[in-house]
């Protein structure tokens, strides 16, 4: 079987984005963004800084999206999340001008279990479901 071009892949993932659920999307952000980050990380150890610029700039739209997107008066804990993602965003304008991998390895395993704890609301709000 031959790979599908990529016209192909590219009209699968906008399909897909756009059928997504609001989690379903969420956890899509976050999976990218920990994929962005752990690419970053690499590319700086490696020494290939546009390589790692792409990705940082990457992760920072995402997690820009996810901090403006957020509804400060949906739940109680919403205002330190967005502390959170405002604080992410600062360490990685900064991780990526410095060159700092040790400060993307820090932002990545800050944002894995955040990821990880909306990944397991999803599941139990589809459990629920049906």
């Amino acid at each position: 079987m031959t790979n599908p071009s990529p016209a192909m892949r590219e009209r699968y993932l906008a399909d897909s984005i756009a059928t997504a659920s609001p989690s379903k999307l969420l956890l899509m952000l976050f999976d990218r963004l920990i994929l962005d980050l752990s690419r970053g990380e690499q590319a700086l150890l490696d020494g290939n800084r546009p390589e790692a610029n792409s990705h940082l700039k990457h992760a920072q739209d995402i997690v820009t999206e996810l901090h403006v997107s957020l509804n400060l008066d949906a739940w109680e804990g919403a205002k330190g999340l967005a502390s959170l993602y405002a604080f992410v965003e600062t360490e990685l304008i900064s991780a990526n001008i410095q060159g700092e991998g040790a400060k993307v390895t820090a932002i990545r395993e800050l944002m894995e279990p955040l990821r990880d704890t909306w990944r397991e609301a999803a599941l139990a709000a589809a459990a629920a479901e049906g």
